[in-house]
């Protein structure tokens, strides 16, 4: 409603016609029928102003401001084809002609989708010279708009949309839908009645659970997440255990209230085991005095995305994409704008990054499209920057306002609202096999259990997967606090770093290189036992590297020593000793003395990082204690390894 409403601002100034001496008109019953009608207009009494103006038009068919005046009452009262109508007779049928109809009627005719005749009009607006440099560059966005939109109906991309059924879909609106990673829950908005306000509608959140062919009944989330109030724009973390979403200050019928900071702002709520809790204000700097909201949670598990709008100095209403990185005292930063090829100074919205952390869609009307909201598609590049936005085409996008698109973990279906015909009510989610074009980078998943070594008791581990290539962290999040399962998204065909954490406890490490096929269905087991910090436990640092025959450390080795070195810091108490592998292969000596060297390169790191070197010991043990066969080159890898032991607890 809020685009329509500024795209009616942005089109017409209403009323800004000759005044009563330089009508168009001889005719004084027309002059009159026009003055009548242009009051009613003012005072927004349609039915009477369409009246005096029609006679008024009747009365003298070629009345330029009259038929203008009343487009400008169709545009008011939605009426866009009568409106773009009565544009054109004041432009083909009146005495004069005004640049600003030229702009009017071209403007409204891309609003219906009526491309040919929107095109030849805005080329012709800006023929004129002496017209506003504002319209000007509205009118040669809507001529790029009308032009790209030509090309596109006569290339249109495959789109069958399948409604989800009535598991799903009810009689009220359904819309913004969200999954997990593995495809398996869905989330979504539904407006409902209002239990308290008979005759109106709130927003609540429902969930539905994919089993086998089919979606689960939808059911609706209890309290805290649904109150009396609105919930909406919902988006979870790629594993389902947080939960970001849209929600307005005030009393929520249950006898509390939620502190805002603006009219709305972005919450958050972690769950433990099947239980949802307390949402959360995101607080500053997130929220403002302004409007956030629709969010967007990367699967890095770092990166939030969303949607602010705010008005500027000028009084003109905007909606940008912004986003913000947790730290690694998990608080967030300064939002920041995306860049400008990709907002616009028209409107953002309904923000969707896909679980391979580098597909992005949003919907705009900044950019050439159909006519109103379209949906567009930008990538992440390499070095960091973002590729210019590309319309995912026609007849996904429409002259209708499209928004809400969300993409399956493996990229294969995108998900949608719509109120088209054939529906259980009014809007319904549908999905659509995406076309090869605009699909995400192919991903593999990543599933496992963090629990304690001795007790095999779930914990709520916090943990890292970085790429060695990049040292760039690709995901950083939390297992389950009650089942200490995690699922994680990530991009195929390269070498991965993990490490999990949890406080009492010695991290784990490991690394892996996903090249397999990892879908939803077939993910990648990991489970992760963590060892309590007490003497005699030892753990592998299998993210530590050296060249053939060399004890200078590599760059990739950084990561787990500086979590090391993070682990002596948080615990003063612990004494080590860092401990130096080989396989068989070579002579014995030269073995021990390159084992030794290495551990030495480890401690020495340590040492420049701040730990004391009387809390650490070193020794090189060479070939002497192998944890796996030397027989095969998997076993010889195995046994070339650095460790830590820990050898005092204060």
């Amino acid at each position: 409603m809020r685009v329509i409403l500024i795209f009616l601002l942005l089109i017409i100034s209403l009323h800004a016609y000759p005044q009563r001496q330089a009508l168009s008109t001889q005719s004084s019953r027309a002059e009159k029928h026009y003055t009548r009608g242009a009051g009613h207009l003012h005072i927004r009494e349609f039915e009477k102003a369409e009246k005096e103006l029609i006679k008024a038009t009747e009365s003298d068919i070629h009345f330029t401001e009259a038929w203008m005046l009343l487009g400008d009452l169709y545009i008011d009262t939605r009426r866009f084809e009568d409106a773009a109508i009565a544009y054109t007779k004041s432009l083909h049928t009146g005495r004069k002609t005004y640049p600003e109809a030229f702009f009017f009627a071209g403007s409204v005719e891309l609003k219906i989708g009526w491309y040919d005749s929107a095109y030849v009009h805005l080329e012709r607006f800006l023929s004129f010279t002496q017209t506003s440099e504002i319209r000007k560059s509205m009118a040669r966005l809507r001529l790029a708009s009308a032009a790209f939109s030509r090309i596109a109906i006569k290339n249109p991309v495959p789109f069958r949309p399948k409604n989800l059924g009535p598991n799903v879909n009810s009689s009220f609106s359904e819309y913004f839908p969200c999954l997990t990673v593995d495809d398996k829950t869905l989330l979504f908005t539904r407006r409902v009645s209002d239990k308290d306000h008979p005759g109106r509608e709130q927003e609540d959140f429902y969930i539905s659970n994919w089993s086998d062919t089919t979606w689960s009944e939808a059911k609706a989330l209890d309290y805290p997440i649904n109150t009396y109030m609105n919930e909406g724009a919902p988006t979870l973390s790629s594993d389902g255990q947080r939960l970001f979403f849209t929600a307005c200050a005030g009393y929520s019928g249950y006898g509390e209230s939620r502190i805002g900071f603006g009219s709305c702002d972005l919450f958050m709520s972690v769950k433990h085991g099947n239980t949802w809790q307390e949402p959360v204000n995101l607080g500053n700097p997130i929220n403002t005095s302004m409007w956030e909201t629709q969010p967007g949670f990367s699967s890095d598990g770092r990166t939030l995305f969303f949607i602010r709008g705010y008005t500027d100095r000028m009084s003109v209403y905007h909606q940008d994409i912004y986003f913000s990185v947790l730290d690694t005292n998990w608080r967030w930063s300064r939002p920041e704008k995306m860049p400008d090829n990709i907002n616009t100074p028209g409107i953002e919205e309904s923000v969707f990054i896909h679980p391979d952390s580098k597909t992005l869609y949003f919907s705009s009307d900044g950019h050439p499209g159909m006519g109103g909201l379209d949906i567009f598609i930008t990538r992440k590049q390499s070095d960091g920057s973002w590729s210019e936005p590309e319309n995912i085409g026609y007849p996904i996008n429409t002259f209708a306002d499209e928004n809400s698109l969300m993409v399956s973990g493996d990229g294969k279906l995108g998900y949608f609202a719509s109120d088209r015909e054939g529906g259980y009510g009014k809007l319904d989610l549908y999905s659509f096999e995406m076309p090869e074009r605009i699909r995400p980078n192919k991903i593999t998943y990543l599933k496992g259990i963090v629990y304690d070594e001795k007790t095999h008791e779930p914990l709520a581990g916090t943990f890292e997967l970085t790429d060695l290539a990049t040292a760039e962290v690709n995901i950083s999040s939390q297992a389950d606090a009650t089942s200490g399962e995690f699922l994680v998204a990530l991009p195929t065909g390269k070498s991965y770093a993990l490490n999990v954490s949890s406080p009492g406890y010695l991290f784990y490490s490991d690394h892996f290189n996903l090249e397999g096929d990892f879908d939803r269905l077939n993910p990648y087991i990991k489970d992760v036992p963590l060892q309590p910090i007490i003497v005699g436990e030892t753990v592998i640092l299998r993210n530590v590297f050296f060249d053939t025959d060399s004890y200078l450390l590599l760059s990739e080795s950084k990561i787990e020593l500086d979590r090391l070195s993070g682990l002596l810091k948080k615990n003063q108490g612990i004494t080590i000793e860092i401990s130096g592998h080989t396989d068989n292969q070579g002579d014995d000596a030269y073995n021990l003395e390159l084992s030794l060297q290495r551990a030495k390169s480890v401690m020495e790191y340590l040492i420049n990082q701040g730990i004391k070197p009387i809390r650490m010991t070193y020794k090189g043990y060479g070939e002497t204690l192998p944890v796996q066969t030397n027989d095969t080159e998997n076993g010889r890898a195995r046994n070339r390894r650095t460790e830590f032991k820990i050898i005092e607890v204060k």
